[in-house]
């Protein structure tokens, strides 16, 4: 006798992860990851002109690179308090930069509106990621770029991210953001088209290990709620593995904290 799985409740799930990046301060977290907002802009090749959404788009970081190189740039995102960090950020350089509210499952453009789509650790953390990447598919035209930067599954992030699961499980039946992270998974999400995908590094550099805690236990809203949600045993317990593995991934030696955590970017053409 088979067991019947039940559907997914994606309503249910996206209304707890809104929670959860609303969260402590991502914009705190987000701004030191600039870097790679500009690598991206550089890797779609992108043009002043140039019809760019960027989706997921946090506080902006791939909102502002576009917004540099004089794109006409949309910066979406579904926590209103992100955007307006965006804003902040875009006001205080003199970019001219749109911003409106939207899932990234439920895109509310046209088809084909845009000439580039960009995410940077955003759109891989979708529920449904099937219909997250068919949106983006659908509002680029034929012959645009979807540029994406992914966590990997074995990189630092990537552990972080098993880590805190283990003490704050997903709901069941959801896959890993990480699978945006390697070839065959965007190979499965974006069949027929071009992908090209190369290895990077972005470096964490911090105090100490204790200093990158105390980050991005107040500000990282996945790691935020997960130890809000445990009580003082566990909470110690997930310390101690932070701590662990941050020790274990320190290329800074006793004097500051150096951590290189690989993503991959991916530029995808239709």
């Amino acid at each position: 006798m088979s067991v019947m799985t039940p559907p997914l409740d994606y309503t249910a799930i996206k209304q707890r992860q809104h929670a959860v990046w609303s969260a402590g301060d991502y914009a705190m977290i987000g701004t030191t990851l600039q870097i790679v907002g500009e690598r991206l802009c550089e890797a779609v090749d992108m043009r002043a002109g140039t019809a760019v959404l960027d989706v997921a788009a946090g506080n902006g970081n791939a909102t502002l690179a576009a917004a540099h190189r004089f794109a006409r740039v949309t910066s979406t995102d579904y926590v209103g308090a992100l955007l307006e960090r965006g804003k902040e950020r875009a006001a205080a350089e003199r970019l001219s930069v749109s911003f409106q509210e939207a899932d990234a499952e439920a895109l509310p453009f046209a088809d084909g509106s845009f000439d580039v789509a960009l995410s940077t650790f955003g759109v891989m953390f979708t529920p449904n990621q099937e219909k997250a990447a068919a949106e983006l598919v659908r509002v680029v035209r034929r012959g645009g770029k979807i540029g994406l930067a992914n966590w990997t599954p074995d990189g630092f992030i990537g552990q972080l991210l098993k880590l805190v699961g283990r003490y704050a499980a997903p709901p069941p039946g959801i896959q890993s953001p990480t699978l945006w992270g390697t070839a065959a998974g965007l190979g499965e999400l974006f069949p027929g088209h071009q992908i090209n995908v190369s290895e990077q590094t972005f470096t964490f550099r911090y105090e100490s290990p204790e200093h990158w805690l105390h980050v991005f236990r107040s500000f990282y809203g996945p790691t935020n709620r997960a130890f809000a949600a445990l009580d003082t045993e566990s909470a110690a317990a997930l310390e101690a593995d932070i701590l662990d593995l941050l020790e274990k991934s320190n290329w800074g030696g006793c004097d500051s904290l150096v951590v290189p955590g690989s993503y991959l970017e991916a530029v995808i053409t239709s």
